[in-house]
């Protein structure tokens, strides 16, 4: 690749970040027309690249520092720097109502995560939340959006609870990964209300003890549903393409939401996922104009291909 990329250069580099690390919402994104499959991919390819300062082995001060040189490369957005990320994004921003603060925002949720905190309430955990996963979703409404999307005052919200949804449904999936990780995303306050202390055994089981905790999952799954609900209904404010990717995306986090919440039992142990047959199912579903919607029982409660 040149020094200076050409935009198409510099979107296939953000495309093949997408194809190799993005693995649930490459689905959707395969989905869009080729313009605004190639736009997507640069806000992932940068958005990835946050995440992966936040979870690398770098120092804390030189990981604050990188994400720091991040929030200045999306201010300036160079359409002539080396970076391949930053031309194609630089190019998106052009071509789309991308909303490039939603990155500002996104850096400052990853940074919460270089130190660990403590969520106490509901509140502060959805707080965090609409730093780390709300971004996308505005992020990603600037290249779906349409005429109605764009005169509803409500759009952006909207996309914000789609994402906030995702995240609560990836932070039931991993707490036993994240707690021996040293982060515990939960409030507190529910924590200490359901007789819920988190520890890992010598197993390797997450516990606290388990009925308390598998109920209290269960609970947890059943309000994601309500925020699954309201952000879905984006899907109808969408282009037929543009709702086939939001709603595959989505779709994929509801089923596990849905298995969480029929059984939370295999969190215990694993991170739990979706096989790539059961993803593609959903993506087709989606494209066919059958997207799972919050409610729906179409794909039933532990996700069977229907």
């Amino acid at each position: 690749m040149s020094p200076t990329p050409t935009v198409a250069e510099a979107y296939a580099a953000c495309e093949e970040i997408t194809r190799k690390a993005a693995r649930n919402f490459s689905y959707g994104i395969r989905l869009l027309p080729p313009d605004r499959r190639a736009a997507l991919s640069a806000v992932y390819a940068f958005s990835r690249r946050l995440d992966d300062i936040g979870d690398g082995d770098l120092p804390n001060d030189a990981k604050s520092a990188a994400l720091e040189q991040a929030r200045a490369d999306i201010r300036r957005l160079d359409p002539n720097s080396s970076d391949p990320v930053i031309v194609a994004l630089a190019d998106a921003a052009r071509r789309f109502p991308i909303p490039l603060e939603a990155f500002i925002e996104l850096a400052d949720g990853v940074e919460r995560d270089i130190v660990p905190g403590v969520y106490e309430t509901f509140d502060d955990m959805v707080g965090y939340c609409r730093l780390v996963a709300g971004t996308i979703g505005r992020l990603s409404l600037g290249i779906f959006g349409t005429a109605e999307a764009a005169g509803r005052a409500d759009a952006a919200g909207i996309a914000d609870a789609l994402g906030v949804a995702l995240q609560q449904t990836n932070i039931l999936r991993d707490v036993r990964e994240d707690l021996l990780g040293g982060r515990v995303y939960l409030p507190q306050s529910e924590l200490a209300d359901a007789g819920v202390k988190l520890s890992v055994d010598a197993t390797g089981r997450l516990g606290g003890p388990e009925d308390a905790l598998l109920a209290y999952l269960r609970s947890c799954a059943a309000r994601a549903e309500e925020w699954y609900a309201r952000g879905l209904t984006l899907l109808g404010m969408l282009d037929r393409r543009s709702a086939a990717c939001c709603g595959a995306m989505a779709g994929i986090y509801l089923r596990l939401n849905r298995r969480i919440l029929a059984d939370p039992t295999p969190v215990l142990t694993h991170r739990l996922s979706l096989p790539g047959w059961e993803k593609a199912v959903v993506a087709a579903r989606c494209l066919a104009g059958r997207p799972v919607t919050a409610g729906s029982r179409a794909d039933g409660a532990r996700g069977n291909a229907a």
